[in-house]
């Protein structure tokens, strides 16, 4: 079909997600029509560097041969079969397969080893929710009522999700349809809400967190947070210990620590989950994104055994976890899941990361000198850059003159797809991506806000 013509349909049609759909149907759109390693074409020819991972899901590439053939063979058997009242094979063998991996990654605590699936890191987030409410439920305790999240933490986007989210752009307007959560300042140390330097505060924003868990521990049922990197939020990276820091105000204060590995795990920073950074191992774990490479829609919930024997009762005890959804535990999905990770064991994928990493690191030290740059962060394969008007007062450009996008839509021109979080430049291409296109990706984006420099005088 002609491009105008998809254009058309897609502008008649289609009602794109976190966009404002007056401006879309204004301009020209991309159409993406194939994918190769860290590369994206559109329907002119015109390739692209993937450099935020279609959305944060590529790990290995697109069009891997390896979960092509997965696929394949699973469809072949068995597109989808229900797990209410039944089993199937590749749901068994990949909750074998991550209940060892986070066992493994994360041994210092008791170790994570039941499996819930759903379909997205929203649902994955919304059952880690109800399991945690319903943990202390089970065991007679009724006066639970409330979360504890993070200013700026972004968990997703069904109401439960939305509730313990902290982006006012985002969530503002939904907050009479919300549940119950108080919201601790974050560990941003470029905008430190306690008008603080790190590290001479000593992490103060860890002592107000215990401030907040010490007033609220009658109903206070968890903490959830993104650990080390708050993505969504505007790569947001935690100064160290922070982390360690409240899993030991969580196991002080008796309450469980939910960690939303959705965005930070399989890799993105360096190690196989977020957490391993500070030894830390959370209650309840949160997966999604990278599970499948991007294939298939798929997320996991995980729990340690403590928590899954709560919900083990009698039937009229009515301890039973009454969630679930149509495609749970999907064959198709769960059989790309395993073509995923076995590919992280032949290739080693972490272990190849660091040279990498060094680039980025380099790269980013050259940009940050930039008269528009006020600040970089980087945790791994993870990086933002906070575009500023005043370096010196750290004061942000007009949220109406969307400068992060006049960055983004340059850096397309040539050849780089980009997607910002508001003035901040996401990088976040798949770790598969080489040293030489990742030097090539990094340079497009300083050029780009070098021209944005000469827009400006």
């Amino acid at each position: 079909m002609e491009k105008e013509t998809l254009i058309q349909l897609d502008k008649r049609y289609i009602w794109h997600p976190f966009t404002q759909m007056k401006i879309w149907l204004s301009e020209d759109p991309t159409i993406f029509i194939e994918g190769k390693e860290c590369f994206l074409k559109d329907i002119d020819g015109k390739w692209y560097i993937d450099g935020v991972s279609s959305l944060w899901v590529n790990i290995h590439g697109h069009r891997r041969k390896e979960i092509d053939e997965a696929l394949k063979s699973q469809i072949e058997k068995l597109a989808h079969s229900t797990l209410l009242g039944a089993c199937n094979e590749p749901s068994i063998f990949l909750a074998k397969k991550l209940a060892e991996i986070l066992s493994q990654s994360m041994p210092w605590d008791a170790p994570i080893t039941k499996i819930f699936y759903s379909d997205n890191g929203s649902t994955a987030v919304e059952i880690a929710l109800k399991i945690a409410y319903q943990y202390w439920v089970n065991q007679g305790i009724k006066s639970k009522d409330t979360f504890i999240s993070l200013k700026y933490g972004y968990h997703g986007d069904t109401i439960g999700a939305v509730s313990v989210g902290g982006i006012e752009l985002f969530h503002e307007l939904y907050k009479p349809l919300l549940n119950k959560s108080i919201k601790a300042p974050a560990p941003y140390c470029y905008r430190c809400e306690l008008k603080l330097s790190y590290p001479s505060c000593q992490l103060a924003c860890l002592a107000e967190m215990e401030n907040i868990i010490e007033k609220n521990i009658d109903k206070a049922i968890a903490v959830i947070v993104e650990p080390i990197v708050q993505c969504a939020g505007g790569i947001i990276v935690w100064p160290e210990g922070y982390l360690k820091g409240l899993r030991e105000l969580c196991n002080k204060y008796n309450i469980l620590l939910i960690a939303d590995e959705v965005a930070t795990g399989f890799g993105r920073t360096g190690k196989m989950f977020a957490c391993e950074h500070e030894e830390v191992t959370p209650d309840i774990i949160c997966l999604s994104k990278g599970i499948t490479n991007g294939y298939m829609p798929l997320a996991v919930t995980g729990v340690n055994e403590k928590i899954f024997n709560a919900f083990l009762g009698e039937i009229e005890e009515r301890k039973t976890f009454y969630h679930g959804h149509s495609y749970t535990g999907n064959p198709l999905a769960c059989a790309a899941a395993i073509a995923n990770l076995e590919i992280f064991e032949k290739e080693k994928t972490i272990e190849k990361l660091a040279p990498k990493i060094e680039v980025l690191k380099n790269k980013l030290l050259e940009i940050a000198q930039l008269p528009y740059v006020g600040d970089v962060r980087q945790k791994g394969m993870i990086a933002g850059i906070e575009i500023v008007k005043d370096k010196k007062t750290k004061e942000p450009f007009p949220y109406s003159e969307q400068t992060g996008w006049k960055i983004v839509k340059a850096a397309r021109r040539h050849g780089v797809w980009l997607r910002p979080l508001g003035d901040v430049i996401v990088i976040m291409p798949p770790l598969v991506i080489s040293e030489e296109n990742l030097e090539r990706l990094l340079e497009v984006i300083k050029d780009c806000i070098i021209g944005l420099n000469y827009a400006s005088s």
